[in-house]
């Protein structure tokens, strides 16, 4: 049977609107808004450094808007985002981190846990909900996309929940207000790229295809 590949692409590209209109672009757009769209997520990389700059709050509102944009079941809007660019509240939880995973402190230019970002996404959703991991999953690649649109780097970080969960953690858990019984999901670290954006690495197209 003959296979043809699926852009993944098409599936998101009614969603974001951002590519013509973001910071690379000029006055008059140079590209249509669906090669714009594309560009913007086949360029895309998780960034692992950044500069100490905070991403701008009005910048930061405009990639959390894209995110509540996203679409959800029955538009329950499940999810639950908090932004933190708190100096005091990444330090505390870097050393928490630290504390549990000594082995942090051996990166290479390692300064915090969240791969060095100066801002902080943390998504959370209600603890019972047939649909909420899969809602935040597309809320989370909404900011993400958009916030490349706009020259700012992410990079989505499992590894925060745990520590975050941990008692010693319960503070600053405690701070970021989630709804009563929601569950925190994933952190994303937002910021400025500090150097080169890395090479994507190759995908495995064969694993999308039509069925004739």
């Amino acid at each position: 049977m003959k296979r043809l590949t699926l852009s993944i692409v098409a599936l998101v590209a009614a969603t974001m609107f951002y590519g013509c209109c973001s910071e690379r672009a000029t006055n008059e757009c140079e590209c249509s808004k669906e090669q714009a769209v594309v560009e913007t997520i086949m360029t895309r990389r998780s960034v692992r450094d950044y500069k100490a700059e905070p991403v701008s709050r009005e910048q930061m509102a405009k990639v959390v808007e894209c995110g509540i944009y996203a679409p959800s079941a029955m538009n329950m809007q499940p999810w639950a985002v908090r932004v933190v660019d708190a100096p005091d509240f990444i330090e505390g939880v870097t050393a928490i981190a630290v504390e549990q995973m000594p082995q942090l402190k051996e990166q290479e230019g390692f300064r915090n846990f969240f791969r060095n970002a100066p801002t902080v996404a943390f998504i959370a959703c209600p603890e019972e909900s047939y649909s909420g991991e899969y809602d935040c999953g597309l809320l989370s690649e909404n900011m993400m996309v958009a916030a490349w649109s706009m020259g700012i780097g992410s990079c989505c970080l499992g590894s925060v929940v745990p520590v975050m969960n941990s008692e010693a953690a319960k503070p600053y858990l405690e701070r970021l207000n989630l709804p009563e019984d929601y569950k925190l999901m994933v952190a994303i670290a937002f910021g400025y790229p500090s150097g080169d954006v890395p090479a994507a690495p190759a995908r495995d197209v064969s694993k999308a295809y039509y069925i004739e």
